[in-house]
């Protein structure tokens, strides 16, 4: 009886081994149909320009990470030079992967605001965490008397993954030649300071305040008070004003420097 016991477990173990085993090759076999009906088509000239970006995901490009930019290039969507972070070098490498020139337009971070140490006063001693975000969300928008002006407390740099800005003497300053255009200090400032320009433009209001002369003196010694100079002696209507505030008009700046000379503040910087 108990050799007969035996071998009727052994069987019924065997079975079981049978059944598992071969329902498990009923599976392998319809996963494998499946796959080869269902498996999505890699496209090749996706995969070459995925492994030529740089794999930052920054967004820069105005696409959801690397991926999302390698499949608009592919498809003629986007231009093969619209990494900032991989630049000429990238591109120039793109461009002969899709067989479309790559049109480049250099850009670098810069900072519209002068209220250093040294010219912008405080409304009060500030205490909280070192976070330009923090910072700017207690009353009065942080310690600066401006409430335009860069808080100093280094967000920025903390976003960016360059090296490219710093904060000295209580202002973020870019190292143009570091940058990489990503866009992540200007997300990461709170104040809306921080913008992307062409690299070649060569002036710039450097100063974001919209109020009222007098009180932009009050605040910043060196902010825009509004005169109107600027605009006035600009030979080619390039100077316009948002509120209160000079703005140059690029597409019809041609670098003749007469604005930044009448400017009495000096607000109106050649970038070098």
């Amino acid at each position: 009886m108990g050799i007969l016991a035996i071998g009727t477990a052994v069987k019924g173990i065997l079975f079981a081994i049978f059944v598992v085993g071969g329902v498990g090759l009923i599976i392998g076999i319809v996963l494998g149909i499946a796959g080869r009906f269902l498996a999505v088509k890699v496209d090749e000239k996706e995969a070459a320009i995925r492994e030529l970006l740089p794999g930052n995901n920054c967004g820069a490009c105005g696409f959801p990470g690397c991926d999302g930019l390698a499949a608009a290039i592919a498809k003629g969507e986007s231009n093969p030079g619209a990494c900032p972070v991989g630049g000429e070098e990238v591109a120039k490498q793109i461009s002969e992967v899709v067989g479309v020139e790559a049109k480049i337009i250099k850009k670098a971070a810069y900072v519209a605001c002068s209220g250093d140490c040294d010219k912008a006063k405080n409304k009060y001693n500030y205490h909280g965490n070192i976070s330009c975000q923090d910072a700017a969300n207690i009353p009065g928008g942080g310690a600066k008397a401006c409430g335009y002006g860069c808080l100093g407390l280094g967000s920025c740099v903390q976003a960016c993954e360059f090296d490219a800005i710093h904060v000295e003497n209580g202002k973020a300053i870019v190292d143009r030649e570091k940058c990489k255009a990503c866009g992540k200090c200007v997300t990461a400032c709170p104040k809306g300071l921080i913008s992307l320009i062409p690299y070649d433009t060569k002036y710039m209001v450097k100063c974001s305040s919209k109020d009222k002369g007098k009180d932009v003196i009050q605040a910043c010694s060196a902010g825009c008070i509004g005169c109107g100079l600027c605009a006035k002696n600009c030979p080619h209507e390039a100077v316009d004003f948002n509120y209160n505030l000079a703005v140059i008009i690029n597409s019809k700046c041609q670098n003749c420097g007469a604005c930044a000379e009448k400017c009495p503040k000096k607000v109106i910087e050649e970038i070098n």
